[in-house]
């Protein structure tokens, strides 16, 4: 194995983990990552950038090991677990199917790095304008106290983020507090919402090119899933403590910011983003 290329992995890997549960889309930032490192533009290199998720969601599943652990355990017996595992299902339900009906014409149109820098700059003020809601506009305290129609909102929001550069994560926790999410239940929510969501569809993605992968690339998806997983534990358990004192608002600027660089570059021809 080319020990160039386990390199770029491991790049890949921490991009994927720092950015995967902020707001900034790690959709977005993989793929100019990958422009700008080279060699990740095959369909092999597509289903890498979309398996290393998983990685990432291990890092999860580690942080909210007792939640998750807690409320498997009280499923037969308890309502409030019972609720937020219909929550969960609810909302991972839009991705599916939209996902199955519009992913492969979003990927073939959508994944050029002119248009993840034009969906940063439009995430950012959209973030402007969720951090302006009034105070008595949260519904919602906890994740335990959201309602199915609640999960369904946040699902079809999520669905935004099949645009690459739009995030995930900023979807369902930004669109969370506008629907009447506190920070706090929105973010809980998003990751809860990410477990199954990352799952599918890296292992769909796998499926769907086995034939363009071999044994030889298990150690290039070794690197990238393990990198991947260190930098997302020690985003997630950062993030956690940010957003008990802090908004949103820094990343909203450093989204307007590095989308206004990354169309400044290839307008310029300083940068060539490679589509």
């Amino acid at each position: 194995m080319d020990i160039v290329l386990l390199a770029k992995a491991a790049i890949m890997g921490i991009v994927e983990g720092l950015t995967e549960f902020l707001p900034i889309s790690s959709t977005g930032h993989l793929i100019l990552a990958g422009s700008l490192l080279g060699g990740f533009g095959d369909n092999r290199g597509k289903v890498f950038e979309i398996a290393i998720q998983t990685g990432a969601i291990f890092a999860v599943i580690l942080v909210y090991w007792q939640k998750i652990r807690s409320t498997v355990v009280a499923l037969p017996r308890q309502p409030k677990a019972q609720r937020l595992a219909l929550n969960i299902f609810i909302g991972f339900l839009p991705a599916v199917v939209l996902g199955l009906l519009f992913g492969k014409v979003i990927k073939e149109h959508l994944f050029i790095p002119t248009v993840v820098a034009s969906t940063f700059i439009i995430g950012g003020f959209i973030i402007l304008w969720a951090e302006k809601r009034p105070p008595g506009s949260v519904r919602v305290e906890h994740v335990d106290d959201m309602t199915p129609w609640d999960a369904l909102k946040v699902g079809l929001v999520q669905c935004f983020a099949m645009i690459p550069g739009t995030s995930r994560s900023g979807s369902t926790i930004i669109g969370g507090m506008l629907l009447g999410l506190s920070r706090q239940a929105a973010t809980d929510f998003s990751f809860f919402l990410a477990i199954p969501t990352l799952i599918g569809a890296g292992l769909y993605s796998i499926y769907k090119e086995r034939a363009a992968l071999s044994m030889a690339d298990v150690p290039l998806f070794a690197v990238g899933l393990v990198f991947s997983f260190i930098s997302a534990w020690l985003c997630v358990r950062w993030l956690l403590k940010y957003i008990s004192s802090h908004s949103f608002i820094p990343f909203a600027w450093y989204r307007i910011a590095f989308g206004i660089l990354v169309l400044a570059t290839a307008w310029t021809g300083t940068v060539v983003w490679a589509d």
